[in-house]
């Protein structure tokens, strides 16, 4: 089986997390198109099995959780007049959750905006926590019974509604300005959160860097994703280079996984390709075969 040098790998994950498209990374590594999915593949299966595994018993207080819209192959509306749409064609939504305080990401799920969606996030999202912490969602109804599902009574649970107002104006530049925020409303919804923790300021920051490091996510371009499953391995990726080596400002230079004690030093690019090579089945020696029974 043919690899690609550990100098190769490494520049093309370094691409991708920076938020280079497939194309423009296969030109830069002078690679087909074809390895650089197939890395990618690869990368995302040891990058989710990795952070499964580790991410456990986190010492987490404050969290904060959110969904970011984007799409596969298609835009739902879309998808009945697509020929050919592959499983999982359409509108998708990635759920997120981040640590206030260490800014790790400890848990995210990519499905659509569904009650079911919600409550396998939550339900991941408490089986990594180690005690009780405080919860800010949006306001999206689905987090209510999916919370009290996954936490029962054990959580500090508000909501902060946002009311949105139109942006104003006529000219077609407002067809790609959000709406103007008038106000917030914070709900508490169970236990005792602090008022003034009661944010998903962070959360909300997450989605711009994932929008700003994985093409797939930009909006009005062709770099979207044309395969789920893809999308998947991307956002797992995106969360392993996020927390294990992207040192973060606002703690002075550690990364977030430092931060929470997952582990105790900066990872490099290459740590993960290493990672991934180990997790590749090891080849047999030459010319071996597995003798079968005859009947």
């Amino acid at each position: 089986m043919n690899r690609l040098p550990l100098k190769t790998q490494t520049l093309i994950l370094r691409c991708l997390v920076e938020g280079n498209s497939v194309l423009s990374t296969a030109r830069t590594a002078d690679v087909t198109k074809n390895s650089v999915l197939k890395l990618l593949v690869d990368t995302g299966k040891a990058c989710n099995a990795y952070q499964d595994r580790v991410l456990r018993d986190l010492p987490c207080k404050r969290i904060q959780v959110d969904e970011i819209w984007s799409f596969v192959y298609a835009k739902q509306r879309n998808v009945p007049k697509t020929k050919d749409a592959p499983k999982g064609a359409g509108d998708v939504w990635t759920w997120t959750a981040i640590c206030a305080d260490t800014k790790l990401v400890p848990s995210w799920t990519v499905g659509d905006r569904s009650s079911e969606t919600a409550i396998e996030f939550m339900d991941d999202l408490r089986s990594r926590l180690a005690d009780r912490v405080q919860l800010t969602s949006d306001g999206l109804r689905a987090y209510l019974d999916a919370v009290e599902g996954a936490f029962g009574g054990d959580v500090d649970y508000a909501m902060l509604v946002k009311l949105y107002g139109s942006a104003g104006g006529s000219s077609p530049e407002t067809r790609y300005s959000p709406g103007e925020c008038n106000g917030v409303r914070k709900r508490k919804i169970s236990g005792k959160p602090d008022p003034k923790h009661v944010s998903t300021s962070y959360a909300e920051r997450q989605n711009l860097t994932m929008r700003m490091s994985m093409r797939r996510f930009t909006r009005l371009t062709n770099a979207f994703s044309k395969k789920v499953e893809n999308h998947v391995h991307s956002v797992s990726l995106h969360f392993m280079y996020y927390n294990f080596c992207r040192q973060h400002k606002s703690l002075e230079g550690i990364t977030p996984a430092m931060a929470a004690g997952v582990t105790d030093h900066v990872w490099e690019v290459e740590d993960i390709v290493n990672l991934v090579n180990e997790a590749r089945p090891k080849p047999g020696p030459r010319g071996s075969y597995k003798k079968r029974n005859s009947k």
